[in-house]
């Protein structure tokens, strides 16, 4: 064999109980498991590498349901923030805003939308416009394997504009075409970004339309709903009556209630799932294991604010009647964009900023809307936030849920980033699984590992089983932990020694490798 794993401790994604086992691994698969105690004459498997697992478990490699390293990915071939955790496989695309399929002018566009998330891009070449051709990028080479989303906002910036209105028979057209290319060309599903313009503007019919594309390719629906605050739990229920309308698999992004009106309501939140599901629905969700969230600082104006895009949000901070209009909304009225709960400037602290002359502002709160309005005017709208709004209940009520599996959301741009996108996978397994026992060991690993594989439809993943791709990750239950915190939260995991990619090491002895084995992840391959 090319390695085995000695005596280690066997996790296996499934949730079933733990076992003692060698694990071998050859032609990056797992070639063979015998379990301690097997039968007399099954011989231990040998190979050229042989790692010493005693003490240590070992599992397949973890999910993150919702990441945003579509440009990270390219852009830093190490890529730590991730592989350290043990992440083997992320999901881009993300709510609504990503970088296929676009032409040059769309393209152009999302750059500047999504600034506060990726970065400018000024250091990546867009060779591509398609998603296929995307996903042809990634197969190149990258740090871990990589499914995509395809996102709705940008569908719309591409086929509509930025205008709030909706979309003729003909743009419809042209958007399910988009889409269904898409879904053709490897995508697992399309995603939504609700409370982000474009994407925002969507009615309901418009979003069946395009989802009962996706459901025709087996994808699913991953909405970033319309609220989290004000009216959150009737957001969730529109996106289950709308995608049982369309007949299409539902799975909801980082399934949070937060603000003060949410305090204590998850169990609302998870009764309105149960009797989806047991009426047959078909839905998962993904949480990150902190209370913050984070976002640009833009994406909490008023949607009437951003018709238009980018260079007409900033026309409107510019005018001072348009810009009081503004405070109202965001201040008074509550902002759509805030999740219809009037912004409470003390909770908002920013985490990064696009243009080096404001780095000061990076850890403060926000004083105020003048403040806010000039960190606009001046990062030209690429100013990223934490938003101190969730409820700790909350975050261990929904991670119990039957359907529940991981996502960072983890946003690597900025200089003071929220520690998620360092630190969920070993804050799941350290923080929740092993000293609050939130869930058990197994229980945990099968939410980031076994669950979000079956979402993406992957039957040889997410186990460790003989014959499944060798994605695995070996760690020490006694010490795994976020290395990451608010004030230091580029800070790597602890009791991580050994992540593989497809049989390849991608961290060996805590390091990280020069190996880039991941690889585009595509539908019904």
């Amino acid at each position: 064999m090319d390695l085995v794993f000695r005596d280690a401790e066997v996790v296996d994604g499934t949730g079933d109980a733990s076992y003692r086992a060698d694990v071998a691994v050859e032609g990056g698969r797992i070639a063979a498991i015998v379990k301690e105690g097997a039968a007399a004459g099954c011989l231990r498997p040998t190979a050229r590498r042989v790692v010493d697992a005693e003490g240590l478990v070992l599992s397949p490699g973890f999910i993150d349901m919702h990441a945003h390293s579509d440009l990270a990915l390219l852009r830093d071939p190490n890529h730590s923030a991730k592989a350290a955790q043990g992440v083997t496989l992320e999901v881009l695309g993300q709510d609504g805003l990503s970088y296929a399929p676009v032409d040059d002018r769309t393209l152009a566009e999302v750059r500047r939308a999504i600034t506060g998330w990726n970065g400018s891009g000024d250091d990546i070449d867009f060779d591509w416009r398609t998603v296929g051709e995307y996903l042809d990028r990634l197969d190149r080479g990258i740090a871990v394997n990589a499914a995509y989303l395809v996102p709705q906002g940008t569908v719309r910036m591409y086929a509509v504009g930025w205008e709030d209105r909706p979309a003729t028979e003909s743009e419809l057209d042209h958007m399910r075409r988009l889409v269904a290319e898409g879904m053709e060309q490897g995508a697992v599903g399309m995603s939504s970004g609700l409370t982000y313009t474009p994407g925002m503007y969507a009615k309901d019919a418009e979003l069946t339309e395009l989802c009962r594309v996706v459901a025709g390719y087996g994808g699913y629906y991953c909405p970033h709903h319309r609220s989290y605050g004000a009216g959150a739990l009737e957001a969730y229920e529109e996106m289950v009556r709308l995608t049982r309308d369309a007949g299409c698999a539902l799975h909801l992004a980082h399934a949070t209630m937060n603000f003060g009106v949410n305090e204590g309501r998850a169990p609302e939140l998870l009764a309105l799932l149960d009797e989806a599901l047991d009426a047959g629905a078909d839905i998962s969700l993904d949480t990150y294991p902190y209370t913050p969230g984070c976002t640009t600082l833009v994406a909490v104006l008023p949607s009437w604010a951003g018709e238009g895009g980018p260079e007409a949000v900033l026309a409107r901070l510019r005018d001072d009647a348009t810009a009081e209009r503004i405070r109202h909304h965001l201040e008074v009225v509550g902002s759509d964009g805030c999740h219809g709960v009037p912004v409470d400037w003390d909770t908002i602290e920013i985490s990064g900023v696009s243009h080096g002359s404001l780095a000061d502002w990076v850890g403060r709160r926000v004083d105020g809307w003048a403040t806010a309005r000039r960190l606009l005017l001046e990062d030209r709208l690429g100013t990223t936030i934490l938003q101190h709004v969730g409820h700790e209940e909350n975050v261990r009520t929904i991670m119990r849920h039957r359907v529940h599996t991981g996502g960072s959301d983890g946003i690597l741009q900025g200089t003071k980033p929220h520690p998620r996108a360092y630190g969920t996978f070993p804050q799941y397994l350290g923080r929740y699984a092993r000293d609050l026992g939130v869930l058990s060991l197994e229980e945990c690993v099968a939410h980031l590992t076994s669950r979000p594989a079956a979402r993406l439809g992957l039957r040889d993943r997410g186990v460790v089983r003989e014959g499944c791709v060798a994605d695995l990750v070996l760690f020490d239950p006694d010490t795994v932990a976020a290395g990451s915190t608010y004030e230091s939260p580029r800070t790597l995991p602890t009791g991580i020694p050994h992540v593989l990619v497809g049989g390849a090491f991608v961290i060996e002895d805590g390091r990280r490798t020069d190996a880039l084995p991941g690889r585009s992840v595509r539908r019904g391959r």
